[in-house]
């Protein structure tokens, strides 16, 4: 009588939570797949400029991100692919995928590439969340934009930047080069010696960086290049953490070792 007596409480409770559930007022998002996240994008009306997308993803979550187009000419298919991640990821802060003219846009312009820029929406770009984040918008850009899939960069600052050391590292299959900006990054076998990063890297320090000291990515790209890795090095004299924008002229130099050293 009492193994009865609880399974007719617990299905009452089963059926009150799905009336409740099912209430009109809050209805429950009907499931999705990527070939609908990739419908949804493929009828995205791009513009010259910027366009900022907010992209229901297969999680039925919403994809922030700005796509900044050189122009809307999409029979020119050599066009390098940008991936750029914000920064101060634990923020919240809705904009910060926006503001690509501090350092992207003028510090690439010479590539006349497509940028696209995600936010982060408070996790670590290394969160599996983010990594198929970024790594979907890769794979949509290269099916839907005129983007040449042998020119594919990606690259962040302070935070961003230790995403760009990691996504390059662990996802070299996606990404021609690295370009880390203001970062700190360390990746090291059982043994205690550095890891081989598989693709080249330009890595950009601010000679006075107050968050992420020189000295300690000094050592890291010391360690790493000497098991092989293809690391340059570009200490910004004078610059600290917390100006970006102070950095166009580096991110310029990196897009003349992109055309010389990585594609040439």
């Amino acid at each position: 009588m009492k193994h009865l007596k609880l399974t007719t409480l617990l299905l009452c409770t089963l059926l009150l939570f799905t009336c409740r559930n099912s209430d009109d007022s809050s209805p429950v998002p009907p499931s999705r797949t990527f070939d609908d996240v990739r419908q949804d994008f493929s009828q995205i009306d791009f513009t010259t400029g910027n366009n900022d997308i907010a992209l229901r993803n297969h999680f039925n979550f919403i994809w922030n991100f700005r796509v900044v187009m050189p122009d809307v000419d999409f029979t020119n298919n050599n066009r390098p692919l940008i991936v750029t991640l914000h920064g101060g990821v634990s923020i919240s802060d809705p904009n910060a995928h926006k503001h690509t003219d501090c350092f992207a846009e003028p510090g690439f312009s010479a590539l006349d590439p497509i940028i696209i820029s995600p936010n982060a929406d408070q996790l670590s770009w290394f969160h599996a969340y983010n990594v198929e984040f970024v790594l979907s918008l890769v794979d949509l850009a290269k099916e839907f934009l005129p983007v040449d899939p042998n020119k594919i960069v990606i690259n962040g600052y302070s935070d961003g930047g230790n995403g760009s050391w990691y996504l390059g590292e662990t996802r070299p299959n996606f990404f021609s080069a690295a370009i880390p900006m203001a970062s700190a990054y360390g990746s090291y076998h059982q043994n205690g010696t550095a890891r081989t990063m598989p693709i080249p890297m330009y890595v950009i320090h601010g000679e006075n960086d107050d968050l992420f000291p020189l000295a300690d990515i000094q050592d890291w790209v010391m360690e790493t290049t000497d098991v092989g890795s293809d690391i340059t090095l570009d200490v910004a004299p004078g610059l600290t953490h917390y100006e970006p924008c102070e950095y166009v002229s580096y991110l310029q130099n990196a897009s003349d070792w992109l055309v010389n050293h990585v594609w040439n």
